[in-house]
């Protein structure tokens, strides 16, 4: 709710832009619906930046707005307009939820959304602002990301970011740092609307340095070049695999197979297009595929569920190799919540008992995140597994020289998750120094080069073989070998720092902060 302030019914962007003394004092108050006006534009930009929109400045634009609605507001404003923000920017973009639970959506809208409103709170309304707000909100992004059940890394501003020039820094310190960046980025232009020219041109140089550093930085080496072939299959969108022919799916993959072109050193089949009960190793199935690898010359990595219970399944990608055996398997890990198990199942159950919850739940692996080939190691982020920083992370440092993303989007509403899905394999591919190969039965399926470079993608549906020469790469990146955990570091001194320029710089005038708030 909207409660509102007493005071002056200035225009809406006059008092965003204008700078108080010594940017000290309280800016007059914005009539209710003002504010919300400028909560839903800056929600509404971040939303636009992210695929299958896309419009990578459009981020820069929206943190800027609503760095100038935070400014010289009390906690409570600050925390509600951040949290209005939030859900402007993410209702939208993951509306593709609506479709799987409607009340799963609009309580992960408010929740998370709920995370930015707490980490506005720990931004000072004065000139400290302008070096806490990346700090906390990056603070938020990362517990967003994390938390709960590994967290839902979806919408995010790296994402917006995958094809700008703000992509880069991810070799250095992974997607988190790109959407740091585009915080910072924001702060510049907010602080130049508000005149204040030393923080604008801080954060300026801080951005443009760390861009700057990022081309220069480690990108990992070539070893050798690899044609590969990543098959869809096509098929209708929107399909759930209960709805589905297993063996229609199945067919349309040996038939797109048979379409691939010139040799081939390597052959990627989507995640669970093979659906078995029981093991993989006693059905006829397997020899179909092993028949498709011999027909090619080539090793086929194939996307295996197998149903092991009445309660569990297995998530795997396979290699089967030409010469009639089968190779090393990458069972999945990072499970999705809801689709792949059910957390506390057993009080869901009894709660909501016709909730239409999956059946049985994944068996999550305990491997690392890397399979043994002919061509390689080849490291593995299945479907779900692409958009966290620490599985690809894992697959790279586990000896992966490429890295492959067998997916299924094929029962998505939209393309949405498909678009962000490409853009998280541009991100991943950045930040390893790898070419990323991913593959979709219905899309969408892409070829990924190591600068973030989308080289050929599918259309949603088609059946269609993405054919490209690729490079084996090894060596490591900043980010594979450090990680997240320095800008978490930088982030907390960056809250710290903001505050002691609080104190220093002291509170708004005594007298000038309104009486009443929006």
């Amino acid at each position: 709710m909207i409660v509102a302030e007493a005071g002056h019914d200035d225009r809406a962007m006059q008092t965003l832009s204008a700078p108080p003394v010594a940017d000290r004092v309280a800016s007059p108050p914005m009539a209710p619906l003002k504010v919300a006006a400028l909560c839903a534009v800056a929600g509404g930009l971040l939303a636009i930046s992210v695929p299958p929109v896309g419009v990578w400045p459009a981020g820069i634009a929206g943190v800027a707005v609503w760095a100038l609605l935070l400014a010289d507001q009390p906690w409570m404003v600050r925390a509600r307009r951040s949290w209005l923000v939030a859900v402007c920017w993410l209702a939208p973009m993951t509306v593709w939820m609506w479709d799987l639970t409607a009340p799963g959506y609009v309580i992960a809208t408010v929740v998370f959304a709920g995370y930015f409103a707490v980490a506005a709170i720990a931004i000072p309304p004065g000139p400290g602002r302008w070096v806490a707000l990346p700090g906390a909100l990056i603070l938020a992004e990362l517990a967003r990301w994390s938390f709960p059940y590994e967290g839902v890394p979806l919408a995010t501003l790296a994402m917006g970011q995958a094809s700008s020039p703000l992509a880069q820094p991810a070799r250095l310190g992974g997607a988190i740092l790109v959407s740091a960046l585009v915080l910072i980025a924001g702060v510049a232009l907010a602080a130049g609307i508000r005149r204040q020219w030393r923080a604008a041109a801080v954060a300026a140089a801080v951005v443009a340095v760390t861009v700057g550093l990022a081309y220069v930085a480690p990108q990992g080496t070539v070893v050798e070049t690899l044609d590969v072939a990543a098959v869809q299959g096509g098929g209708p969108q929107r399909t759930r695999a209960t709805a589905s022919d297993a063996r229609a799916v199945f067919d349309r993959h040996v038939q797109a197979s048979a379409t691939i072109t010139g040799p081939v050193d390597l052959v990627v089949w989507p995640e669970n297009v093979v659906s078995v009960e029981g093991e993989l190793a006693d059905s006829a199935v397997q020899d179909e595929i092993l028949a498709v690898a011999a027909s090619l010359d080539a090793p086929v990595v194939a996307g295996v569920t197998e149903g092991i219970s009445s309660s569990e399944f297995l998530n795997a990608s396979v290699v089967h190799l030409p010469d009639g055996t089968v190779g090393e398997r990458y069972d999945k890990v990072l499970r999705v919540p809801f689709g792949e198990y059910v957390p506390l199942r057993g009080v869901l159950e009894r709660l909501a008992p016709n909730a239409g919850l999956p059946r049985r739940d994944a068996r999550a692996g305990t491997t690392p995140a890397v399979i043994a080939s002919p061509v390689g190691p080849l490291g593995v982020a299945i479907s779900w597994e692409v958009f966290f920083t620490p599985r690809a992370r894992d697959g790279i440092a586990n000896g992966g020289e490429v890295l492959l993303n067998p997916t299924n989007g094929s029962s998505y509403w939209l393309t949405q998750v498909q678009s962000q899905q490409v853009a998280s394999s541009q991100l991943r591919a950045i930040e390893t120094g790898r070419w990323v190969v991913q593959a979709a039965p219905t899309g969408f399926s892409a070829i990924v080069a190591p600068d973030g470079t989308v080289v050929e993608r599918s259309d949603i549906g088609e059946q269609r073989v993405v054919q490209h020469t690729i490079e084996r790469r090894q060596g490591s990146t900043v980010a594979t070998t450090v990680g997240s955990a320095p800008l978490v570091v930088a982030a907390l001194g960056a809250v710290a720092a903001g505050w002691w320029l609080q104190r220093r710089h002291g509170a708004p005038r005594p007298g000038v902060t309104p009486p009443a708030t929006a």
